[in-house]
């Protein structure tokens, strides 16, 4: 007999209020609209609860030559200090590799690294007492540059290197050959909902712990390792971040160690969060770039070579930065078939904080150079960027990757041909051309960009995910998994999921905090994989109970377990005769029927030899397309976004208004690394932009007036959960069309003959200096 477990998704005729496919508002859109949605700061404190401040390092490398903490244990209010003598367990806290000291007693190694946290009874005396700690230092002069550290072999993990066909020789014999380097800035995460980890100490050495964390399971690991105590001692609780966007990936983890530490030392409840300056000084960022391509192509442009070299500055330690690197150079192919190609990737280290996670997670660095390529050969050849573009796309018979695996290519073709079209590209492009011939100052750029992205963990054991299903006697259901709810509407999601297995309305299910008593060994919300990942545990927790409330009704009933229906609340054994839900699960319970179930996914097909730099790391392939106009004062380097159409491959969309939330969104934030936040260090290694006065995020007023955003609705191929594909991460690489665009319109002034260089973030003083560059290129010519 074939059980329900082995029914595929799209075959079952489900159907309930706020199923799959569904527009239905996010779980917590009331909470977030009235504030009565429930963050850490907000939850109830014991009796007792202390408030933690860091002493961090006012030097960015160097040297303590002496700490002197009296002040700050004389101070009001102060309860307690704890420094690394304090530690018992272990006291480096790296996530995959060595290299993060929770605390320091002796090197520096970047401005802000933590020394000493100190606590007391309230949040204004430990900051006060903070303060007032004497640390003389040993100071030394920070290296900060990333070709610096490359060429003085500061290696944070060992290079890597992906070769497709015989670059060396397809470069040489190439008719026309370019090459270019650029500098890619990093991001600040800027997540509303800053770093907080509250710590409530239990019997036996029991440590509850609530964090904004994007990996509970993570934090429950190094929690129970600087506190030297088994996992199952330390559980952690996630209701809800207010943004994560990566940010809160792995450094999330150290603020609740050192809460930890301080409770299980003190016996109080232990809150600590930092001030939004503190914030920004203490934790990694978006890595910056720096790329460069060699590059050989024929006479119409298409590609016969491609040797690429990408840098990422991963900062003190190794962090995620060897998984970042490989993103980015797994993406800088982007949608091109690179017929040759020798992509080298380099993980460098600087006296800066340790980058991080971002949303994207290397592949948009990696995108950018290859994207500058496009357009450096389309003016090269006198032809319009999106020609260029469309000979290069992967097409039959040129559909392999660097890495050596497999593109669907169909779908982006028919993607990138329908935007064209439907944005009136060539008529636009007609007009702008016109339009900047009859003007003198102003300058309007067009670019129309795709963007192919890699869907899965490159760490593989990390793509598995599992959940626990309760349904109770009235017919009401407890979901939970191991996924975190940050903003994204993952919890929605899945709780959709569970609805259109189970035949239910949504308001009959109520998804829980993440837990790790209740889903343990739980992977990072990441790398756009919590629908696709969680989906699917819930999804197979779903599918055993339904088995078992099936076969109890077929014997019940003397009818063939496939009559048995789940839809609209009711239970259905023929085209008449149906018991609603809540009572057959009465009867189940009656009957002696378990009701609770956990579920489990691993991702299929997914493996990758790193020494033969060959596999196939992603399940499969999200697909989009862009295409941004923009204006520029070619007198100041000011400009604005005019129009933006967007058409994004999500496969069959489990919630369509959050998914085109989330493109809007990835792309607003994608605008803004490529725009306006900019990272800036003095020579002394010191954060300039430390508060959103000194770093600009894109606002409101920043979004374009006209702003098309449509769902290329197409089954994905793959068996993800109902056929849908991932779209948190995608989408932000969509706003690479603006900054191609501002060079498009930079362009202009030389009747697009010269490719302007800009790096990124394009601020307008950059756009001014690339058109004075451009100017003074044209005269010597």
């Amino acid at each position: 007999m074939r059980t329900l477990a082995e029914t595929p998704p799209t075959t079952l005729t489900e159907q309930s209020f706020g199923g799959v496919g569904t527009t239905v508002p996010h779980d917590s859109a009331r909470q977030h609209v009235m504030g009565t949605a429930r963050y850490v700061d907000d939850i109830a404190e014991p009796q007792g609860t202390l408030y933690a401040a860091v002493i961090g390092s006012r030097i960015a490398k160097g040297r303590i030559r002496s700490l002197d903490l009296k002040a700050v244990a004389a101070a009001p209010g102060v309860v307690a200090l704890l420094t690394l003598d304090d530690v018992p367990g272990h006291t480096d806290i790296g996530p995959v590799f060595p290299g993060d000291p929770i605390l320091t007693q002796s090197d520096i190694r970047y401005a802000g690294q933590p020394i000493a946290l100190v606590a007391a009874i309230s949040e204004k005396a430990a900051r006060q007492a903070a303060l007032l700690a004497q640390i003389d230092y040993d100071a030394q002069t920070p290296q900060l540059d990333a070709e610096t550290a490359l060429a003085n072999q500061q290696l944070l993990r060992p290079s890597h290197r992906m070769q497709l066909g015989d670059c060396a020789t397809a470069l040489q014999q190439a008719p026309i050959q370019l090459s270019a380097k650029m500098q890619v800035g990093g991001q600040e995460h800027l997540y509303l909902e800053g770093q907080v980890s509250l710590a409530v100490p239990g019997e036996d050495g029991d440590m509850l712990i609530y964090t904004s964390s994007q990996h509970p399971s993570e934090v429950q690991k190094l929690v129970a390792e600087v506190l030297n105590q088994p996992l199952h001692k330390v559980t952690v609780d996630m209701r809800r971040m207010g943004g994560g966007f990566g940010g809160k990936e792995t450094q999330a983890a150290p603020w609740a160690c050192l809460a930890a530490l301080m409770a299980a030392k003190t016996g109080q409840a232990v809150k600590l969060r930092l001030p939004r300056k503190d914030d920004m000084v203490m934790t990694g960022k978006r890595h910056p770039f720096v790329n460069r391509y060699h590059i050989g192509c024929d006479e119409q442009g298409r590609l016969l070579a491609a040797d690429i070299e990408v840098i990422g500055n991963g900062g003190h330690s190794p962090d995620l930065t060897d998984a970042i690197v490989d993103r980015a150079m797994f993406h800088a192919d982007n949608a091109y078939f690179l017929p040759n190609a020798d992509i080298r990737g380099h993980r460098v280290a600087t006296d800066t904080v340790s980058h991080t996670a971002f949303r994207g997670f290397g592949g948009p660095q990696g995108m950018l150079i290859i994207e500058r390529a496009m357009d450096d050969i389309a003016r090269h050849l006198g032809c319009d960027p999106l020609d260029i573009r469309k000979r290069n796309l992967y097409a039959e018979k040129r559909d392999l990757t660097p890495y050596h695996q497999q593109v669907e290519f169909a779908t982006l073709q028919r993607l990138v041909t329908e935007l064209e079209q439907s944005s009136d590209y060539w008529a636009r492009r007609k007009a702008i051309t016109q339009w900047n011939n009859g003007s003198a100052i102003l300058k309007r750029g067009l670019a129309l960009t795709p963007v192919k992205f890699g869907i899965s963990f490159t760490l593989q054991h990390l793509n598995q995910a599992g959940a626990l299903l309760h349904i109770y006697t009235d017919g009401s259901i407890q979901l939970n998994h191991g996924g975190t709810e940050m903003g994204q509407g993952l919890h929605t999601k899945v709780a959709q999921v569970v609805a259109s297995t189970l035949g239910v309305d949504l308001q009959q299910i109520r998804i829980t905090a993440t837990r790790t008593d209740k889903v343990p060994n739980t992977s990072p919300t990441a790398a756009s994989s919590g629908s696709d990942l969680n989906g699917k545990a819930a999804e197979q927790a779903a599918l055993t109970l339904k088995q078992r409330l099936s076969d109890f009704l077929a014997e019940q009933q003397a009818v063939p377990l496939s009559q048995i229906r789940f839809s609209d609340n009711q239970v259905w054994w023929d085209d008449h005769q149906s018991v609603t839900f809540a009572e057959l699960v009465q009867q189940a319970y009656l009957a002696r029927i378990s009701l609770s179930a956990t579920g489990y996914y691993r991702t299929p097909k997914i493996w990758y030899d790193r020494e033969k730099a060959q596999g196939r790391p992603f399940f499969y392939f999200a697909t989009g397309a862009a295409v941004s106009e923009v204006i520029i004062d070619s007198l100041t380097g000011e400009y604005r976004l005019l129009q933006t159409d967007i058409l994004h491959d999500v496969g069959k969309s489990l919630n369509p208004a959050i998914d085109i939330g989330q493109i809007e969104g990835g792309f607003i934030q994608g605008m803004g690394w490529l725009t306006t936040e900019e990272l800036v260090w003095n020579a002394e290694g010191q954060l300039l932009s430390n508060s959103p006065a000194t770093y600009k995020i894109p606002a409101i007023s920043d979004t374009p007036p006209i702003f098309n955003v449509r769902l290329f609705e197409q089954a994905n191929a793959e068996a993800t959960i109902y056929h849908s594909k991932a779209v948190g991460e995608p989408p932000l690489m969509l706003a690479i069309s603006v900054w191609s665009a501002l060079r498009d319109a930079i362009s202009s002034l030389s009747d697009y003959r010269i490719s302007p260089d800009l790096d990124t973030p394009a601020t307008p003083e950059r756009v001014l200096a690339a058109i004075e560059a451009l100017k003074k290129q044209q005269e010597a010519s």
